[in-house]
């Protein structure tokens, strides 16, 4: 959902919650093979405390909205939670991917609809081309950036 504050909006199944800090690898869970929809206890005590409950999609509904927890799994996502951007969503305050990062995150990830988000991020955001290149680079995504967008 974090592309939509950048692209006109796209069709989602749930919203993606990344967690950081170590605590929520309580299973040393990675991203692909997670099964539960909250992996740190901690988040899991809280929303049952509000009355939320996982689904067997791996998700939470919050308010009608299938919320699915993961763990920051990998260096990338750690950067790109670091430098998530503040913002407001309906009077809420919220800290959202920058485009980049979502962009680096799909690639890495590389399933096709994350290829359909690249090229929906290239289309519509206005992706600040050297930090792209930067984060690219660093994380050794360089190859498949052009194996994806020639």
């Amino acid at each position: 959902m974090g592309a939509i504050f950048y692209t006109e909006p796209f069709l989602t199944f749930n919203l993606d919650v990344f967690t950081r800090n170590g605590a929520a690898h309580e299973n040393a869970l990675h991203f692909n093979n997670a099964k539960p929809a909250v992996t740190d206890r901690r988040y899991r005590d809280a929303l049952h405390a509000r009355g939320y409950e996982e689904n067997e999609n791996e998700c939470v509904i919050i308010e009608g909205v299938p919320v699915q927890f993961l763990p920051a799994y990998n260096s990338l996502v750690e950067e790109a939670l670091s430098q998530a951007q503040e913002t407001t969503y309906e009077g809420v305050p919220a800290r959202v991917l920058r485009s980049e990062y979502l962009a680096a995150i799909a690639l890495q990830t590389g399933r096709s609809k994350d290829r359909e988000r690249v090229r929906i991020l290239r289309e519509q955001a206005q992706l600040d081309m050297n930090l792209l290149a930067d984060i690219l680079k660093r994380h050794k995504l360089e190859e498949k950036w052009k194996l994806w967008t020639e």
